[in-house]
């Protein structure tokens, strides 16, 4: 599993390769809504990088402070599962999964703070997904696990706000990328029929964007289930 930078100004966006393509159209949707304005020239600088490697991550971090002549935003996109999923996969296959999933997105975050607090404050929002809720079984524990940290590990970083740093999580449902679109040619037809209407990464971008946007939302998680309106998960859990 390859992943990729996109540096948007002074925006970090951390992409899987399937989905490149879609957020760097989403870039272009931005303009439209007024929501992220550009501070030079260049739109973007496409990094090809791997997350799950310490040293790449932090030139990445370093090549959209320089580019942008600071960080403002982080969008810890990166992410995947292959088959076999845990047990069946061996250690090396399904502790990738964690390193991609979760300790990149604690890592990226970790080597953003001071950049940010560089700018004075700035935003950072983690694409997990549905896959991390609930107490209930998933065909891949170990991606349901590591999403579940990142929706967990967001709510823990909310005294980040105190510095003018935000935090927030968007968990969403099946997203109609070409990664999903050759998951569903795979599929026989009754498999198909139980995938829920896909959520377009145009939607999914437009959250991201409006959690960047609101500065109430510190270590708040969006949920977005297909065929059901987004809502925001509650701050405690009932005893």
């Amino acid at each position: 599993m390859r992943t990729l930078m996109w540096a948007i100004a002074s925006v970090c966006l951390l992409v899987a390769p399937s989905a490149a393509q879609d957020y760097l159209d989403a870039a272009k949707v931005d303009s439209k809504y007024h929501k992220v304005e550009f501070e030079n020239d260049q739109a973007s600088i496409p990094q090809a990088k791997d997350v799950a490697e310490d040293d790449e991550l932090r030139r990445m971090i370093e090549t959209a402070e320089r580019f942008g002549g600071g960080l403002d935003i982080v969008v810890n996109n990166a992410g995947g599962v292959d088959e076999p999923a845990y047990p069946a996969a061996p250690v090396e296959q399904w502790g990738r999964v964690l390193d991609v999933n979760l300790r990149a997105v604690m890592l990226a975050t970790q080597l953003a703070l001071d950049p940010l607090r560089r700018r004075g404050g700035g935003a950072i929002v983690n694409v997990a997904s549905v896959a991390g809720l609930g107490a209930g079984p998933h065909g891949a524990p170990e991606y349901a696990a590591a999403k579940a940290g990142v929706v967990r590990l967001t709510a823990a970083l909310s005294p980040l706000a105190a510095e003018g740093i935000r935090v927030n999580a968007i968990c969403p449902d099946y997203v109609d990328t070409p990664a999903m679109q050759r998951s569903l040619a795979q599929m026989t037809e009754k498999e198909r029929e139980a995938v829920p209407q896909l959520v377009s990464p145009e939607a999914i971008a437009g959250g991201v964007l409006d959690m960047i946007r609101d500065e109430s939302l510190a270590g708040r998680t969006l949920v977005w289930f297909a065929e059901e309106p987004a809502y925001l998960l509650p701050q405690t859990v009932p005893h």
